[in-house]
């Protein structure tokens, strides 16, 4: 069986190249439970090669073809070799978190093998206070932020006392009904209309202003936003979800505008310690889900709202308010359509952006926007891998030409955990910016009179 690749979909596979992986990842931390043996990680990885039949994506290659580049296609693999696809490393001593990022970040640099599946899992021992991690990679041809995260989470339980199923032995699902032709004609010809209207107001109503709508190609020139060179560079950080909405109360904004403001603090201080800080403020990409409650399909299902994240502005309480305004305005105006005209209003809004990526311009003109700011909602409870215990997640995206540097985070039991991806050669002293955003954090605290710390919830 084969499957046509949607454009957006088709998109990642073009604009992929040695310099430009285009996968995304999952870095998920785990603690080995009491008494596990010096084999409990080599039996781990014999459980997770143990499945002979594998569900889509994780089946899914691309069909070879002399027509791949204009028309590629998935087609089922039946044979997929989880010795390729499962592979187990060690950390060397001391197997801190800087050996585990240093690995991470080698991974995460090489591209996916287009021959077969569009995969890897890496069982990483030898991290430090008796853990282990597991970093998975799938092709963003095949999922987006929110898939990634549904898949993952398909390997790990509420209890340890139950059986271990890996992710890719999961049962097949069914795509949704199409709608009847002439349903579909009227629901393409409504969906139209309102990206029109939708393109039409940002037209009006874009400009330069705290508040306003931001216009593609509004963003200012950076260090974010030149060539890239194929070598990744991770670093991590974690925030108890309980402060984040904390403040978010106290500043009556939500806790995306506070996310946001923790970015544009840590950036303002990076560019300004290499003496870059542009006098415009920097201009976020904030990708916005429009999967519906229950969607289980896979590929790419999300709009894009542009946001100015206030690097211009020096007192972190106004930062924070020219945020919230900034987003309010851009979520009502996404607000004004359907979920499919959202969909459409997105494609021709960043058509520009997409023909640049391909024509290869990206990074030698001025930015459509200067760096992707993305939040994935991750479970809210404790979950184990068999009897090991999760302790922290980490999404892990891509770098491109123009776009150096990519945050995103996820919550996960009680906290909420970022993944700053970044060309290497580009940004050098990438850690700074997480140090920066937990300095950032104190900083707002003290602005809004908050106390530092907060009484732990029981693990």
């Amino acid at each position: 069986m084969t499957q046509k690749i949607p454009a957006i979909d088709a998109a990642f596979l073009h604009m992929e190249s040695h310099d430009t992986p285009m996968h995304v990842a999952g870095l998920q931390i785990f603690s080995l439970p009491a008494g596990a043996g010096p084999d409990y990680l080599r039996r781990l990885v014999a459980e997770l090669k143990a499945p002979r039949e594998l569900s889509a994506p994780w089946n899914l290659r691309l069909r070879p073809s002399a027509l791949s580049r204009l028309t590629p296609a998935w087609e089922e693999d039946h044979d997929v070799d989880l010795d390729y696809h499962v592979r187990h490393l060690a950390l060397p001593q001391p197997g801190g978190e800087r050996e585990l990022g240093v690995l991470v970040s080698r991974l995460h640099s090489h591209r996916l093998n287009r021959r077969r599946p569009l995969w890897e899992c890496h069982v990483i021992e030898g991290l430090e206070n008796h853990r282990f991690a597991l970093y998975t990679k799938i092709h963003h041809a095949l999922v987006d932020g929110v898939t990634t995260m549904r898949l993952l989470m398909q390997a790990l339980a509420e209890n340890p006392h139950g059986p271990l199923v890996p992710p890719w032995a999961a049962q097949a699902r069914m795509p949704p009904p199409a709608p009847t032709a002439p349903r579909a004609l009227q629901r393409r010809a409504a969906t139209a209309a309102g990206a029109l209207q939708g393109l039409a107001r940002m037209a009006g109503q874009a400009g330069r202003e705290a508040g306003s709508l931001v216009a593609p190609y509004a963003a200012p020139r950076s260090p974010l936003n030149g060539r890239v060179t194929g070598q990744r560079r991770l670093a991590t950080q974690q925030f108890e979800m309980a402060r984040i909405k904390r403040l978010a109360r106290a500043a009556e904004a939500t806790l995306n505008d506070v996310v946001l403001a923790l970015c544009s603090a840590a950036l303002r201080r990076f560019l300004k310690d290499a003496n870059t800080l542009p006098a415009q403020p920097l201009v976020a990409a904030i990708p916005v889900s429009m999967r519906p409650p229950g969607d289980a399909t896979d590929g790419n299902a999300v709009s894009l709202m542009l946001a100015r994240l206030g690097t211009d502005i020096a007192d972190p309480a106004a930062r924070l308010a020219a945020i919230r305004e900034g987003t309010q305005r851009a979520k009502d105006h996404l607000r004004t359509m359907t979920t499919d005209a959202q969909a459409l209003y997105s494609s021709l809004f960043a058509a520009p952006f997409a023909l640049q990526t391909l024509a290869g311009l990206t990074g030698r003109t001025r930015p459509f926007f200067n760096v992707t700011v993305s939040n994935v909602p991750g479970p809210a409870g404790r979950l184990f891998l068999g009897d090991a215990r999760l302790e922290a997640m980490y999404p892990v995206s891509i770098a491109a030409h123009g776009q150096a540097l990519n945050i995103t985070c996820t919550s996960y039991a009680g906290s909420l955990n970022f993944g700053l991806l970044g060309c290497r050669d580009s940004l050098p002293h990438l850690q700074r910016l997480a140090v920066y955003m937990a300095d950032a954090m104190a900083e707002l605290e003290e602005q809004f009179g908050l106390p530092a710390d907060i009484p732990r919830a029981a693990a």
